[in-house]
C-alpha cells in the first residue's frame, strides 16, 4: 500500500521508547530525551549564540545534540547549530556562537568525572 512505512521490528530498535530526534553533531537518531537540546538565544551583549536547553522547555525552534564533545565538535565544523537553528536568509550574517553549549559540556563532563 502506499504511504505505509515497514516499521523495524529488530530487537536492538530501542528507538521506540518515545519521541525520536536525530544529532545535528553525529546525524544519529536518538530517543528526545537522550539528547540535549539547543536553541538560538542571546548573550549578554545582543549578540546571537546557541544556549543550551537541558530541560527541553525553552519556546522557539531547537535542534537536538548528543551531550559529548565529540557530537559538539562535529556540528561546529559542519556549522550545523546556524544550519539548524536560523532560516536560509540569515545564515549568512556571520553565524551563530556556539560557546555557551561547548562550556555547559565541559562543565557536565567535569562534573561527571568528579563523581566517579
Amino acid at each position: 500500500m502506499a504511504g505505509r512505512r515497514n516499521i523495524s521490528t529488530s530487537p536492538d530498535d530501542s528507538l521506540a521508547e518515545g519521541p525520536v530526534r536525530t544529532c545535528i553533531g553525529c546525524r544519529k537518531r536518538a530517543t528526545k530525551r537522550e539528547l540535549l537540546r539547543v536553541i538560538a538565544g542571546s548573550d549578554t551583549h545582543g549578540h546571537p549564540v546557541v544556549v543550551p536547553d537541558p530541560d527541553g522547555t525553552a519556546p522557539g525552534r531547537g535542534a537536538h545534540l548528543h551531550p559529548s564533545l565529540g557530537c559538539y565538535d562535529l556540528a561546529v565544523r559542519r556549522k550545523a547549530f546556524s544550519r539548524a537553528l536560523l532560516p536560509p536568509e540569515r545564515r549568512s550574517e556571520g553565524g551563530l556562537s556556539s560557546a555557551p553549549v561547548g562550556e555547559y559540556l565541559h562543565s557536565h563532563q567535569n562534573l561527571a568525572k568528579k563523581q566517579a
